[in-house]
């Protein structure tokens, strides 16, 4: 016994089966006599003694490392200390599995580091990208693109998506293996917008970035429109401006009431100047902004009751009474305090301008549903914008003036497009007021609608998106 203090216990078995096998051996040497069976079978049976406890030791240690290793992959992201028990090897085993496992739990954390930076990053981008396979199926979309083509987007035919030839030709082009691919197309809706797509290989599979180039192209637009539009309407009060000039310089130049009688021409048709280009700005402005939607909250019935008293004295002076008819608790809506202020003060200066005197001029706010806009009335109307859902606040100017005749309202809203162009310039009217209006809606994602009967007047109502979440109680339609 003191020699096996010496000895590892696992060791033990090994030993006595070396034993019994050189007593075995020894037993075939030794002469076949009373003895040599007996010791030849108690000697097997040590041998087949030893051999099943080194068996179970073997075992016992395989148990136990297979334990470990079903712990860790439990305990995925946690340490896991090494057992003290089992053979030397069995240890060994299991201390180089723990630092195999923490090297790839270290290595898997930087790679999923790296991948949650790389997915923020995409998210974050302004401009939409849309990762494609061979096979032309979305595989990737950031936010960005979701916004623009929708959220439904990934593991859709990228043709369901990006319904332009030419973009779709350029993903095949690189696809097939052409290099990077820059074209330009437009995305006509909710409002019209210019993306530049660049098109680039990726491994097997095709990248595709959307540039907004709108607002270039609009401005482009803009000044070339701006040059066009303020050549034709200032040709004539320059030409009436130089030609009494030229009067009171000449024929003109000693006669008093003909001074006066002039430059009071002169002073209308320089205001009528000074009008022009403020509105032809205003209206370049909103166009370059029209592609970006509004995002604060306004109060609807604050704008129109400001707005009413800021054209109380001009209503007054031809005996004109305006009404308000404003709803209970109407929730903002999604806008622009000034340009919304610009759409109920052009609407109600062109009633108060046109209706007849000693007559009511009307302005409602009222909460609708989207998608009943410009469904119903019997009225000859015309209409802008998309159809919209959801909860919408309609507001309302109506007038009763002489009306206008329907052959007109398609084009009301165009440049500088008069139903009546003398009374439009005797009433100091620049043609640019509607077309304002109608650019303000489209940005705020809205709609206009105009109906008119002659003789009878005109209802001008816009349409504008409530915010989410605002509460509002809606009409009790019971107590209709």
């Amino acid at each position: 016994m003191p020699l096996l203090t010496f000895i590892p216990s696992r060791l033990i078995p090994m030993v006595v089966a070396l034993v019994a096998t050189i007593i075995l051996a020894i037993c075939f040497w030794l002469p076949h006599d009373d003895l040599g069976p007996l010791i030849g079978a108690v000697a097997t049976a040590v041998l087949v003694l030893a051999v099943a406890a080194l068996l179970r030791g073997v075992r016992q240690d395989w148990r136990m490392v297979e334990s470990y290793l079903q712990r860790l992959g439990v305990a995925d992201d946690e340490t896991v200390p090494v057992p003290g028990q089992g053979s030397e090897a069995a240890r060994e085993t299991m201390l180089v599995v723990a630092r195999l496992h923490r090297r790839w739990r270290l290595r898997r954390e930087r790679v999923a580091a790296r991948l949650d930076a790389t997915e923020s990053l995409l998210e974050a981008l302004h401009d939409p990208l849309i990762l494609v396979d061979a096979e032309r199926q979305v595989l990737r979309a950031n936010q960005a693109a979701r916004n623009l083509f929708g959220e439904k987007v990934t593991g859709r035919d990228l043709a369901a998506v990006v319904r332009n030839p030419q973009v779709l030709g350029a993903v095949e082009a690189v696809l097939g293996g052409t290099a990077s691919r820059l074209v330009e197309f437009t995305q006509p809706v909710p409002v019209e917008r210019v993306f530049q797509a660049r098109v680039k290989p990726l491994r097997g599979a095709v990248m595709l970035t959307l540039h907004d180039i709108t607002a270039i192209k609009r401005s482009d637009q803009t000044r070339v429109d701006f040059i066009a539009n303020a050549s034709h309407e200032l040709r004539t009060p320059l030409s009436t401006l130089l030609g009494f000039i030229e009067t009171l310089r000449g024929p003109a130049r000693d006669d008093p009431e003909a001074h006066d009688r002039f430059l009071t021409i002169m002073h209308d048709q320089a205001s009528r100047m000074s009008r022009l280009v403020r509105d032809l700005l205003s209206l370049s402005r909103i166009e370059q902004d029209e592609h970006m939607p509004p995002t604060d909250a306004v109060d609807v019935a604050q704008v129109v009751g400001d707005v009413a008293a800021a054209l109380e004295l001009q209503a007054r002076a031809r005996k004109i009474r305006l009404r308000l008819e404003i709803g209970d608790n109407l929730p903002p809506v999604v806008g622009d305090e000034d340009q919304i202020a610009q759409v109920v003060q052009n609407l109600l200066s062109n009633a108060i301008k046109y209706t007849r005197e000693g007559t009511d001029v009307t302005v409602s706010a009222v909460l609708t549903d989207g998608a009943t806009v410009g469904g119903g009335g019997t009225s000859p109307g015309a209409r802008w914008g998309g159809r919209q859902t959801g909860r919408m606040i309609a507001v309302a100017v109506i007038d009763h003036g002489d009306g206008i005749d329907r052959a007109h309202l398609p084009r009301l809203t165009e440049r500088f497009y008069r139903a009546d162009a003398a009374r439009s310039k005797a009433l100091g009217g620049t043609g640019l007021g509607l077309a304002i209006v109608k650019h303000i809606v489209n940005r705020h994602r809205g709609r206009l609608t105009i109906e008119s009967e002659v003789g009878r007047g005109s209802t001008f109502t816009v349409y504008l998106p409530a915010a989410h979440g605002a509460e509002a109680a809606w009409p009790d339609e019971s107590a209709a």
